[in-house]
């Protein structure tokens, strides 16, 4: 693996270590909290949650990464002969599904949720119904991204 591959999947896999922590923190603790509060409550903090995520920082790391995962697995599809290239491909491609959930799964979700109004009628079961589904499907993405970010290691290892 030449330098720039290797500083590029070095890249990558931090990129990705940090988004899998963020959803790791979301997987392990944040989502619990939110559920033992008052639903009103934990809806109305998710909400605002949700308005301060997409921020130019978070999503900086969260696009960038999946750009750089895009390159990672386009170089080692280039570069099948070379010991670390299905790792690199693996690692792109476990990136992308996680960017692929949250765009899929958790932003319609997410804008979804918005539009509720905490005080309506049956919003405490909606909440409830969101707040099960959502972190099943950020245990994936967590898993998703920490994997990605173990393969690029591992790439840039044997490579």
């Amino acid at each position: 693996m030449t330098g720039n591959v290797a500083r590029l999947a070095t890249v990558t896999a931090v990129g990705a270590a940090t988004t899998g922590g963020v959803f790791f923190a979301f997987s392990t603790f944040v989502m619990r909290a939110l559920r033992n509060l008052e639903p009103r409550q934990g809806l109305t903090a998710m909400q605002s949650i949700n308005r301060a995520a997409p921020n130019p920082l978070f999503m900086t790391l969260l696009l960038g990464t999946a750009v750089l995962s895009g390159g990672v697995a386009v170089v080692g599809l280039r570069k099948l002969d070379d010991p670390g290239a299905p790792a690199l491909v693996a690692g792109g491609v476990l990136y992308l599904v996680a960017v692929g959930i949250t765009a899929g799964y958790h932003v319609p979700r997410n804008d979804a949720l918005a539009l509720l109004d905490p005080g309506a009628p049956g919003a405490a079961r909606a909440w409830i119904d969101y707040a099960s589904a959502w972190t099943t499907w950020n245990h994936v993405r967590t898993v998703t991204s920490i994997a990605a970010a173990g393969a690029l290691v591992w790439a840039v290892r044997v490579g």
